[in-house]
């Protein structure tokens, strides 16, 4: 038995409508996932299962989630022991600890490259800087991540299936894994 994080791309649904977390809990639980729990309203789930292939449990997830939802999402998996040593590699740990909201992870389905952050300085201002770490990429805005450029330029369309989590959020999962 293994415990791995899910995270969602998006809980919105539509104009006005969002996944309940209690709905996203019961369609793991219709997949056999055992002990579903979720972080915060915003589509970070936690789950047992047997040992099991990651690109296996994404399309299932999503699969599910288009039949239960009406809509597709992307999807990322990762085992639990994986989400522990993405926690604990941050490359901006000090900022993080002053400033959870301020370093943020996308969280990769295929990993990129080292030369990722060259390819979007030229986006950062006022000191932003990024970093990839085992394929994901690590960011630390100076400010409200929300306001940055940088932020828009790092789509999907450019980088590929991922899906951003601040550090408050990284370290409730690591913390929701135990030890």
């Amino acid at each position: 038995m293994n415990s791995y994080i899910a995270l969602l791309y998006s809980i919105v649904l539509g104009e006005g409508r969002r996944v309940v977390m209690a709905d996203l809990r019961a369609m793991a639980e219709r997949l056999g996932h055992r002990s579903p729990r979720t972080l915060v309203a915003t589509g970070n789930l936690l789950f047992d299962a047997d040992n099991a292939n990651v690109n296996d449990l994404e399309a299932a997830l999503e699969n599910a989630f288009a039949e239960t939802f009406g809509r597709h999402v992307d999807i990322i998996v990762r085992p639990g022991v994986d989400w522990k040593r993405l926690a604990a590699t941050n490359p901006f740990h000090a900022e993080g600890e002053e400033d959870g909201t301020r370093v943020h992870v996308r969280v990769m389905r295929q990993p990129l490259s080292g030369t990722v952050p060259a390819d979007f300085e030229r986006y950062c201002t006022a000191g932003e800087r990024l970093a990839v770490v085992d394929g994901d990429l690590w960011v630390h805005f100076t400010g409200q991540a929300s306001e940055s450029k940088l932020l828009g330029a790092l789509t999907k369309k450019r980088l590929g299936v991922g899906t951003f989590r601040n550090w408050n959020t990284v370290k409730g999962l690591a913390a929701l894994l135990g030890s």
